[in-house]
C-alpha cells in the first residue's frame, strides 16, 4: 500500500488494512460528536457527500514483496468535518476483532484517527476531543501514563508497553481496593508519543497496528481552508491522534498474550514534526491533561521496563496530599556482556549507588534534585499554571519554542523573546535538565508545601550506554544540564521562603543546598585534585592526555574519535591502577615505621596500637579515610539487602574513576555551546488533504481527501495477517540517521570560550597553589582534605 511519506529504499513497507467508509452518526449541530459505546453497528463522524473513484494502476513498493497485493483503487471523497476538524472512526480488521473477547462495544470495534492541525496548547481550544470523554457518563482518569518514544525498535517499545499492560492487570486484580478492581481499566489512559512521522521505524508501526492502535493510510498531510470570502490559509498536521481500547498485547519475543490482559485505553500520537522529548510532554500534559484532568501522571520512556506492580507503589505515594511528584530506583539493564562490560558495570555501580544514598538522602529531606524521565510520577494539580500563567508547566517549558501561526503578531514577539533567551548558553544548558527545573518549582511553589518522595519498592529497568562515544554523548547533556541547573537552584534558593513549608522544613532544604554547593565545588576543581598523587612521568603523561582531551572535545565528535577515547580511557585506568598500588604501598610501608618505632608499647590488639595507627598520616589519611568511604558503601548495601554490585561493579568503577573525572567533564564543558539532546536530524513529512469551506458559509466545513477505495473483507484480513507477520520478523538493519552541522554564532562561540577558559584557569591556578605549599602540607593537609570530604559526603548521605 503507498503511504503518504515514502519509505527509504532499503525499508520495508508495512502493508496495514485501510478500513472501508463508515455510515453517518455525527451531527452538525451538536458541539461535540456524541459516543455511545454500548450502541452496535459501525458509525463515523464524518459525512460522505460525494467521490469520484480513479484507478491508480502503477504502484510503488519497497523491500520484500507481499505474498499477495490486491490492486486498490483511491477515491477522492469530499466529508464533512467536526467543526473544522478532520475525525473519523475507523473498523478494526476482522481477523483481529477475532482474536479479542469483547467484541460488542464500540470502543474495542472501532479505532478513532484525528488529524490535528493545531499546536498542543490550542487542542482544546480549537474544538479537540478525546474519546474517554465522549463516554455517558464520561469516565474519570486516575492514572495517566505517557510512553515518549523516538525511532526506537519494537523491541524497545514491546518492554514497556507489555510491562504497563501487566501493572494495569496488577491494578485490576486489587479487589478490596477502595478505587481499583475489575473495572480498573477504565481509570487508566496509555498515551504513546512518537517524535516524528519520519523517524517511526515501520516495524514500531506494525507493532502498533498489530494491537489494534495505528492503522496505514488514514493519516492526512497539509490542509488548505478555502473560506467563504475566497481566501485560503495553510493548515498543517501536527499531530496524528490514533485511540483505541485494546485487548491484546504483544510481549518482547513478538508473542501475542490475551490471558491476564485488561483492556486499556490507548492514545497514540504520531507528531508530524521531530521536535523533541519536552515537546512531547507538552502534547502529553497541555493538550491531552487538559481533556483527562487526571489525577496522576506517570512519564516512561520506550525501552525502560517498569515492574509488575511499580506503578501501583507509585502511586499510593500520592495517598499523601503533600506529594507532588514521585520515583523509583532506576535498574540498569546488564545486556549481553553483563558486568563483564566494564562501561556498563560502572554505570550499574552508579545507580546503585545513587538510589541506595541520594535518592533516600534527598527524599527525606524533601525535595529530590531530579525525578528520572525514564520512570517518575507527579499530581497532575500540582503541575498546573496560576491565573498568571506562572507556575511548574510554564518554567517546565520555558525553552521549548513552538511555531506560531500564521499571522499571530503577540505570539509571535513572545517566540522572538524565547529565541533571544535561547542564545543564553546558561539558559539552554540549564534546560538540558528541564526536570530538574520542574523538580525546583513544585518544591518552591508559592503558596504550597509539596515535597518530592522516593519509592524504593518500585523499579524500572533502562538501558545504558554500552560502548564510550554513546557514554560520552549521554554524559555531555547530563554532566551540563545537571550543573547549571544546579546552579539556578543554588541561584534561587530563597524561593523556598515563598512556599508554605514549614520551618524546620526550609530549614532542611537550605542544608540541602549547601550539600549540593559543595558536591558542585568539587565538580568544578575536579580536573585539579588528582595530579599531586602522581609521580613526575606520570604527570607528564596525565597533563598530556587532558590536552589530548580537550582538542577531541573542540572539534571531533565521539562516533570518529572512538579509538581515541578508549585508548585514553585505558591509559587513565592504568594511572589509576598505579594510584591505587602507590597508595596501598605507601601506607603498608609508613604504618609498618610506625608500629615498629612504637613495638614496645604495642602488644596485640589494643587502644594502644589503634593509637600508635592512627598518629601515622599515611594510615589516618589515606587508609581511615578510604575505608570510611567504602565502608560506608558496603554497609548501606547490606542494609539495603542489595549487596551484589559491590562485589560485580565496584573494580570496575574505581578504573574508570579516571574516566568520569577528567573526559566526560571536559567533553561536557568543551561542547558547553551545544544544547542538542542528539544529533539526528528532522525532516518535516509530506502529507495531502485539502478542507474546503462551504459556499454557503455555514459554520460547517467540507474536505476532500484521496483515500484508497475499499475492497474485500478478505483483503484487509491478508494485509493485516502480513502486518502481524512484519512484527515477528527479525530486524537486521540499523538506522540510518545523519546529522548535519549546525552555524554556530560568535555568541555561542565566545560564551564557550570563556566557561573553558575559566574552568581551565581556575583548576591550574588550584594546581599551582597546592604545589607551593611544603610538601608536608601537601600530604598533612590538602591530602586529608580531600579524602576525608569525600568520606564526610558518604556519611551525610549515609546518617540522613
Amino acid at each position: 500500500m503507498a503511504s503518504s511519506h515514502p519509505p527509504a529504499q532499503d525499508t520495508y513497507q508495512i502493508p496495514i488494512p485501510h478500513p472501508p467508509p463508515q455510515d453517518t452518526n455525527y451531527s452538525p449541530s451538536s458541539p461535540h460528536p456524541t459516543f455511545h459505546p454500548e450502541t452496535p453497528g459501525p458509525s463515523t463522524i464524518i459525512d460522505i457527500i460525494e467521490s469520484e473513484t480513479i484507478t491508480d494502476e502503477t504502484k510503488f513498493h519497497y523491500g520484500q514483496s507481499p505474498a499477495y497485493q490486491p490492486r486498490r483503487d483511491k477515491t477522492k471523497k469530499r466529508v464533512k468535518l467536526h467543526g473544522e476538524n478532520y475525525v473519523t472512526e475507523c473498523p478494526v480488521p476482522t481477523n483481529f476483532k477475532q482474536m479479542i473477547p469483547r467484541k460488542d462495544e464500540k470502543e474495542f470495534s472501532y479505532m478513532r484517527y484525528t488529524a490535528c492541525t493545531c499546536k498542543p496548547d490550542d487542542f482544546e481550544k480549537k474544538g479537540y476531543t478525546l474519546r474517554q470523554s465522549e463516554f455517558d457518563p464520561p469516565r474519570s482518569t486516575e492514572l495517566f501514563i505517557v510512553l515518549t518514544m523516538f525511532n526506537e525498535k519494537k523491541e524497545d517499545l514491546a518492554r514497556t508497553f507489555h510491562g504497563v499492560m501487566k501493572n494495569i492487570s496488577h491494578l485490576c486484580s486489587r479487589k478490596h481496593s477502595k478505587v481499583w478492581d475489575k473495572g480498573g481499566w477504565k481509570k487508566v489512559v496509555v498515551c504513546i508519543v512518537s517524535d516524528g512521522r519520519k523517524f517511526i521505524k515501520p516495524c514500531t508501526l506494525a507493532y502498533l497496528a498489530a494491537i489494534g492502535v495505528y492503522q496505514d493510510g488514514v493519516e492526512k498531510g497539509n490542509y488548505e481552508v478555502m473560506r467563504s470570502d475566497g481566501t485560503v490559509e495553510n493548515r498543517k498536521v501536527t499531530a496524528h491522534i490514533y485511540e483505541y481500547t485494546t485487548q491484546v498485547s504483544i510481549d518482547t519475543n513478538m508473542e501475542f498474550e490475551k490471558e491476564n490482559i485488561v483492556p486499556i485505553q490507548v492514545i497514540f500520537c504520531l507528531k508530524e514534526e521531530n521536535a523533541q522529548k519536552i515537546n512531547s510532554h507538552r502534547w502529553f500534559f497541555n493538550a491531552f491533561g487538559k481533556i483527562l484532568k487526571p489525577k496522576v501522571c506517570v512519564l516512561l520512556d520506550v525501552g525502560t521496563k517498569p515492574g509488575s506492580t511499580s506503578i501501583h507503589h507509585l502511586w499510593k505515594a500520592f495517598k499523601n496530599d503533600n506529594v507532588a511528584g514521585a520515583c523509583g530506583e532506576i535498574i540498569a539493564m546488564k545486556g549481553n556482556a553483563g558486568v563483564f562490560n566494564p562501561i556498563v558495570a560502572a554505570q550499574n555501580f552508579e545507580y546503585k549507588m545513587s538510589n541506595i544514598l541520594d535518592k533516600p538522602l534527598e527524599s527525606v529531606m524533601g525535595y529530590i534534585t531530579v525525578l528520572p524521565g525514564a520512570f517518575s510520577a507527579y499530581r497532575y494539580t500540582a503541575l498546573q499554571n496560576d491565573d498568571n500563567g506562572k507556575g511548574p508547566l510554564n518554567s517546565y517549558f520555558a525553552c521549548e519554542v513552538e511555531e506560531d501561526e500564521e499571522g499571530d503578531e503577540d505570539n509571535s514577539e513572545k517566540n522572538e523573546k524565547k529565541k533571544v533567551d535561547k542564545e543564553d548558553l546558561f539558559t539552554a544548558n540549564m534546560y538540558l535538565a528541564e526536570d530538574r527545573i520542574l523538580c525546583f518549582e513544585l518544591v518552591t511553589r508559592r503558596d504550597s508545601a509539596y515535597v518530592l518522595h522516593y519509592v524504593k519498592s518500585a523499579y524500572a529497568e533502562t538501558d545504558v550506554p554500552n560502548d564510550v562515544a554513546g557514554l560520552i554523548k549521554q554524559r555531555r547533556r547530563w554532566l551540563n544540564g545537571s550543573y547549571f541547573a544546579s546552579l539556578y537552584a543554588l541561584r534561587h534558593c530563597l524561593a523556598v521562603w515563598r512556599s508554605h513549608h514549614s520551618p524546620i522544613r526550609k530549614f532542611v532544604l537550605f542544608v540541602e543546598m549547601l550539600y549540593q554547593l559543595y558536591n558542585l565545588l568539587f565538580t568544578w576543581f575536579g580536573l585539579a585534585l588528582t595530579p599531586d598523587a602522581l609521580l613526575q612521568v606520570l604527570s607528564i603523561i596525565y597533563i598530556i592526555l587532558i590536552v589530548v582531551q580537550i582538542i577531541l572535545a573542540m572539534g571531533n565528535r565521539p562516533q570518529s574519535s572512538k579509538w581515541a577515547y578508549i585508548v585514553s580511557m585505558i591509559f587513565f585506568a592504568l594511572i589509576m591502577i598505579y594510584m591505587l598500588f602507590a597508595a596501598g604501598w605507601i601506607t603498608y610501608k609508613g604504618v609498618a615505621l610506625q608500629l615498629d618505632s612504637h613495638k614496645d608499647d604495642i602488644t596485640g590488639a589494643n587502644v594502644s596500637t589503634a593509637n600508635a595507627l592512627l598518629e601515622d598520616q599515611y594510615f589516618r589519611n589515606i587508609v581511615l579515610s578510604v575505608i570510611c568511604t567504602y565502608g560506608l558503601y558496603f554497609v548501606s548495601s547490606f542494609l539495603f539487602l542489595e549487596p551484589w554490585h559491590m562485589f560485580s561493579s565496584i573494580i570496575q568503577y574505581l578504573l574508570l574513576v579516571p574516566f568520569y573525572v577528567n573526559v566526560l567533564t571536559i567533553y561536557a564543558f568543551c561542547n558547553v555551546h551545544d544544547v542538542s539532546w542528539g544529533t539526528r536530524e528532522a525532516k518535516s513529512a509530506r502529507g495531502s488533504g485539502k478542507v474546503v469551506q462551504n459556499d454557503d458559509s455555514s459554520s460547517q466545513s467540507e474536505m476532500e481527501v484521496e483515500v484508497e477505495a475499499p475492497v474485500e473483507e478478505k483483503d484487509i484480513n491478508k494485509t493485516f495477517d502480513e502486518a502481524v507477520n512484519a512484527v515477528k520478523e527479525s530486524e537486521n538493519k540499523k538506522p540510518t540517521i545523519r546529522s548535519s552541522k549546525e552555524k554556530k554564532e560568535d555568541k555561542v562561540r565566545t560564551f564557550r570560550t570563556r566557561f573553558v577558559l575559566a574552568w581551565l584557569i581556575t583548576n591550574v591556578a588550584f594546581v599551582f597553589g597546592i604545589q607551593r605549599l611544603p610538601q608536608e602540607k601537601i600530604n598533612n593537609t590538602y591530602v586529608a582534605f580531600i579524602l576525608w570530604s569525600v568520606a564526610g559526603l558518604a556519611a551525610f548521605r549515609f546518617i540522613v
